[in-house]
């Protein structure tokens, strides 16, 4: 057994690169914090952290040493838990921010926002990869109207949020007894009368018809690849950070902590949408290729920096990690609730 003897199961998932990589290629490193599969809404995550750097090997290495030095750690990885708990954690914080600066990007996804985003998404438009990402930013204040207008509407938002993840939920259900779609626009009617003079909010909630999310929830058990996996924020996380790092320029080489919702399918599919930008060019994603944490500095660096942006309490304006952070994926920089409890001692 591979427990008994140390030996690591073979990576699964990636997509390696074609055999010749021409033009410009960036290699970046990546990881994330706050990852919970299809637990959209457990409080304890509100949002997933995507972080990426720029660094060598050395570079890398030399960072955890240098962080490492004075602190008692793991000898094979620096986790932001440990990190934020130690005396001297403020000081090192700004260190490690200040050191990435130029060469980290922090993409944020708020969860409940993304549910907003795959409702405009993936039920009143044809499902895509572009879906959640600034590809599809035409439908961006559809999903924010929605989203605000659900967040001030009290409980009924928390009860359709849970009603989109239970009908989009497709593993481990009952099918013969399946009642998802009408629970679902029971919670929409329910939200409906609470939004009341919002008209943007109640135009989404209208346009939704139930035969057509039906047809949806149905391409979905029949294990229809064309639509993204509904309720998998890692994909568009992603996405936003090779477009972020190849800046419509360069090819991105992603360097990834092994991931199982990164499949060679998806990637592919999403690699064919991240070109539609430019059908002529190749895809900004060159492909991405797993690793173990413990065997690359610079993935270790992604999730220390993925780590303490989301244990932070709090997005500061003016802090060491806004230089390093995307817009936030929800309606408004205040919205994204990064808070400092979020992870069991």
């Amino acid at each position: 057994m591979a427990g008994s003897t140390g030996a690591r199961l073979p990576m699964q998932g990636g997509l390696p690169p074609g055999a010749a990589l021409t033009g410009a290629v960036l290699e970046i490193a990546c990881d994330e914090s706050g990852f919970s599969g299809t637990n959209l809404l457990d409080p304890a995550t509100p949002v997933i952290v995507h972080a990426s750097v720029d660094l060598s090997r050395d570079e890398a290495a030399d960072l955890i040493r240098t962080l490492r030095s004075g602190f008692r750690f793991s000898p094979d990885e620096v986790k932001s838990r440990q990190f934020l708990r130690r005396r001297e954690a403020a000081e090192a914080v700004d260190w490690f921010l200040s050191a990435l600066r130029g060469r980290a990007y922090v993409h944020l996804v708020d969860k409940e926002f993304f549910l907003a985003t795959r409702v405009v998404d993936l039920l009143l438009a044809e499902p895509s990869y572009e879906a959640g990402t600034r590809l599809a930013g035409d439908r961006r204040p559809a999903a924010t109207a929605l989203h605000r207008a659900g967040r001030a509407a009290g409980p009924d938002w928390a009860v359709f949020l849970a009603a989109v993840v239970e009908m989009l939920r497709t593993k481990r259900r009952d099918r013969a007894d399946d009642r998802s779609v009408e629970r679902f626009f029971a919670a929409r009617d329910a939200l409906r009368r609470h939004v009341g003079d919002d008209t943007r909010a109640g135009a989404v909630l209208d346009a939704l018809d139930p035969a057509r999310v039906a047809e949806v929830r149905a391409r979905l058990y029949a294990g229809d690849r064309t639509i993204p996996p509904p309720l998998e924020p890692l994909l568009p996380a992603l996405a936003e950070t090779v477009l972020h790092w190849s800046a419509g320029r360069r090819r991105v080489l992603v360097i990834h902590d092994e991931q199982s919702a990164l499949t060679e399918d998806r990637l592919r599919r999403l690699q064919a949408a991240l070109a539609a930008g430019d059908p002529a060019g190749p895809s900004p994603l060159a492909g991405l290729v797993m690793t173990d944490s413990r065997d690359d500095p610079r993935v270790q660096a992604a999730d220390l920096l993925a780590g303490v942006a989301r244990r932070m309490p709090g997005i500061p304006g003016d802090g060491p990690l806004r230089p390093l952070l995307s817009p936030p994926a929800g309606p408004d920089p205040d919205a994204v609730g990064v808070t400092a409890e979020q992870e069991p001692a």
